[in-house]
């Protein structure tokens, strides 16, 4: 059973991501207002912004938690070509940081000359690593040396993957050389495939490509490594016109594919609706995405590995389509009602028996959409609120 509810965001223009820490008890967003809001959640399952704050002088795009064995520590990344590391602090402090939350700028990351469309840090078994990407075509690659103090970040690696960079996903195993994929937001089929996978070789001490998906044409607004628990192979979904969810064998990396022998790629039909943002569940067995329909819909394989939507969740937090319901279903389902905002993001809580999936939304068809596909604050925009939806399973 799934049971919305809303979360008033203070948010004063559209929220482009949200983000759980490891433990899935904090959440942050990101928004065209520049700022970054830090939310708790208490006793009652009842969430509570208990710091917010500017960060960027331009649209932030994407926000993400650093493991917690390195304190609470979270990046930023915007359409000011910076990215920033944000620590929280304890004690008291001037009363500006107190609504601050006791969130301190530790570091600014200014190396990029476009927009940083995405930031993401490593697994941690890599240690305290950063790696941002910039529609420039740049991946940045960025170590803190001394992690009792996080003012000083050294760019280690820079990959110039020659085609507009639009988001980025880490390669969660630890029984696999540091891998990267990389999404393009790149319109022109002619530029070949919009993915890019890139292995760091120890031997070499560089990244070196090991793939390019041609089978990628459209532009790429998301891309996530699913969480590999015991799998001899790895998983990656890829947020398109629609979503596309490929396999790479250790064994063979040449192998690519949804099950062994078979070659072809798994396509999620969202019925026209553009993917803006996709994210796994702890397990890597369900994948939710978000859509320009209002939608959010949550995926499963099952042990023939065929993929079926299982649910359906609308983006304004009312009726939900029917579990187990097929894809061209789940269309006839919600075709033809009415879907007041579409869903910007979609979300999965880490670390929780009863997992929970949260989307952010904004109120309005006509506000523009920057290069990477999501809304862009403008002026003339027409964005009046937003708002945080979480559909609980019981």
């Amino acid at each position: 059973m799934y049971v919305a509810r809303n979360i008033s965001a203070d948010h004063k223009d559209l929220i482009h991501d949200v983000a759980f820490d490891f433990y899935g008890r904090r959440m942050a967003t990101c928004s065209s207002d520049h700022s970054v809001q830090v939310w708790d959640i208490n006793d009652k399952n009842e969430w509570h912004c208990t710091a917010s704050w500017k960060t960027h002088s331009g649209s932030v795009w994407r926000v993400t938690w650093a493991h917690p064995e390195f304190g609470q520590v979270l990046a930023s990344c915007s359409y000011d070509r910076m990215a920033a590391i944000w620590e929280e602090i304890a004690g008291s402090t001037t009363q500006s940081q107190r609504r601050q939350g006791h969130w301190i700028k530790r570091a600014t990351l200014v190396d990029s000359r476009t927009s940083v469309t995405d930031v993401k840090f490593s697994p941690r078994c890599l240690g305290l690593k950063l790696a941002t990407c910039s529609a420039d075509g740049n991946v940045r690659i960025y170590e803190a040396p001394d992690l009792t103090d996080l003012t000083t970040w050294e760019i280690q690696d820079q990959i110039q993957t020659k085609l507009s960079c639009s988001c980025l996903s880490w390669n969660p195993s630890r029984l696999h050389p540091a891998t990267i994929a990389v999404g393009s937001d790149n319109t022109n089929p002619a530029a070949g495939g919009k993915v890019q996978i890139y292995e760091h070789s120890e031997n070499e001490r560089k990244w070196n490509r090991t793939s390019m998906l041609m089978s990628i044409t459209e532009a790429v607004h998301d891309i996530a490594y699913a969480p590999n628990l015991g799998r001899s192979y790895d998983v990656l979904a890829i947020a398109t016109k629609d979503v596309v969810i490929m396999r790479f064998d250790k064994k063979d990396p040449a192998m690519i594919g949804p099950a062994p022998g078979r070659n072809t790629p798994v396509q999620l039909d969202h019925q026209g609706a553009q993917v803006w943002q996709i994210s796994w569940n702890i397990t890597g067995t369900i994948l939710a995405a978000s859509s320009d329909d209002g939608m959010v819909k949550l995926w499963k394989a099952n042990y023939l590995d065929k993929w079926k939507c299982i649910q359906v969740l609308k983006g304004d937090g009312s009726s939900v389509a029917p579990l187990l319901m097929q894809p061209k279903e789940a269309a006839r389902e919600t075709r033809g009602s009415s879907l007041p905002e579409p869903s910007v993001d979609a979300g999965f809580m880490s670390s929780s028996p009863k997992f929970s999936i949260f989307t952010s939304s904004w109120f309005s068809d006509s506000s523009p959409r920057s290069r990477q596909g999501r809304p862009s604050s403008s002026p003339g925009s027409t964005a009046s609120s937003t708002v945080i939806r979480g559909f609980h399973v019981h």
